[in-house]
């Protein structure tokens, strides 16, 4: 059944019960019963009606009850319901503006200190941990090399033609010489020469095979894994995360599910996939518990909206991650405004 005919299906009365229910939730994170119920309700009905109005929208599977005796809470789908068509979203607060503005205010050349100075306050505004996407650099690529750190361990040292360089720990195959990092930093070199990195990458995809022999095996395996894993076993450098100290004064029960969420923030091999989020068009996307695939078993939710560059192309995005009782009424205009503004800051920057 949609969201438009669960919508439809329910009445003043109906309504009124679902919204009382789930605001209480996001500001108290308890089951709400119908006592408390009478006593808010614009109609002065019984906690008996009251009581058999929720039982209805739980059978819907708007609402949970977590305990036989207990009130009730919204369930994801009624979390979804109430967001799509029932949420009241507010205006950022003027504070809260001047608090971001101010991170943006400073004209410091480098953009990783401005996004890491909008992470830090995007978490303090909004209590929740922040996740700011940087832009890819897009700079051609001047001199690749591999360094080995241990038996498990390298380094990939990119350096490009701009004089920025970027260094990403990644696990290599097994039984990687000196020689072999050498010639596979060689064979990179000389196909490097004026691409980015992603259009190496793409270039590298078509080669591997046709040039396989010109190099030994386990130089050829260091490529391919180059290819896959630069950056993979290691947050990716883009991608900053501030406030997660938050998540434990959020009044989240299960801390076994903010643990897996901190073990993803801090292990997230496909965080490109935080990007795709925002793909499908412009403005803020919500996703609730398992809607979220990034951070599904955490239960969590994320607010999360991209921003473009001059050529209106998404180059980022910004984000809250929470429980899924976050105040999405305050939270999504807030983060509506710092994509927008980091966009527009960075397109008057030369980088």
């Amino acid at each position: 059944m949609s969201q438009e005919t669960l919508l439809n299906q329910l009445n003043d009365r109906s309504r009124e019960v679902f919204r009382r229910v789930v605001e209480s939730y996001l500001d108290t994170g308890e089951p709400v019963g119908s006592r408390t119920l009478t006593r808010a309700l614009t109609e002065k009905v019984s906690a008996a009606t009251i009581r058999n109005v929720m039982q209805d929208l739980e059978f819907m599977g708007l609402l949970d009850s977590p305990h036989t005796s207990a009130g009730r809470l919204p369930s994801q789908q009624g979390l979804r319901l109430f967001v799509n068509g029932m949420m009241e979203v507010d205006q950022v607060a003027p504070q809260d503006r001047a608090a971001i503005d101010q991170t943006l205010g400073n004209d410091d050349p480098e953009t990783g200190v401005l996004l890491d100075r909008v992470s830090t306050a995007l978490s303090s505004i909004t209590r929740g941990a922040s996740l700011v996407l940087m832009p890819k650099h897009e700079a051609p690529i001047r001199h690749i090399e591999f360094v080995s750190l241990g038996i498990d361990r390298a380094l990939v040292v990119l350096v490009f033609a701009d004089g920025h360089v970027e260094n990403r720990i990644f696990t290599p195959p097994p039984g990687q010489t000196p020689s072999s990092m050498r010639e596979a930093g060689n064979f990179l070199n000389a196909m490097a020469e004026g691409k980015t990195l992603a259009e190496l990458r793409g270039h590298l995809a078509q080669q591997i095979n046709t040039r396989r022999r010109e190099l030994d095996v386990l130089a050829a395996e260091l490529v391919e894994s180059g290819i896959a894993l630069w950056g993979a076993e290691a947050v990716d450098p883009r991608l900053i995360v501030r406030g997660r100290s938050n998540l434990l004064d959020s009044e989240v029960a299960d801390l076994d599910r903010v643990r897996v969420l901190f073990d993803d923030l801090e292990r997230k091999r496909d965080i490109v996939d935080f990007l795709d989020l925002t793909e499908r068009g412009e403005g803020v996307r919500i996703f609730i518990g398992s809607e979220n695939k990034l951070f599904s078993l955490s239960g969590s939710a994320l607010v999360v909206s991209p921003y473009m560059n001059a050529d209106r192309k998404i180059v980022g995005a910004v984000g809250v991650i929470g429980p899924t009782r976050l105040n999405y009424g305050r939270i999504v205009p807030i983060v509506d405004y710092t994509a927008q503004l980091v966009g527009r800051v960075l397109s008057g920057r030369k980088g």
